[in-house]
């Protein structure tokens, strides 16, 4: 869906404390949560705006989002597990 928010706190709200007390103690995890949390706002706005850029950038950026998103939830289930 276009224009979809794919934030971790949103897809992941079973996670929220952990996702929380990761970002506060963990600069690693803060610093890659800030750059998808960045990324997936700007393919949020491009696909609201038309996609004003390739299709296969628009691809690269979603690639980017998931392998960052990838880590992250890796991350999170290691702090559970």
């Amino acid at each position: 869906m276009l224009g979809e928010n794919h934030a971790l706190r949103v897809e992941f709200p079973d996670h929220l404390d952990t996702i929380t007390s990761l970002n506060n103690n963990d600069t690693n995890f803060a610093a890659e949560l800030k750059e998808y949390d960045n990324l997936d706002k700007e393919i949020r706005e491009l696909e609201l705006a038309g996609s004003p850029v390739s299709d296969e950038t628009l691809h690269q950026l979603k690639q980017q989002r998931m392998a960052l998103k990838d880590s992250l939830v890796l991350r999170i289930q290691q702090f559970e597990g």
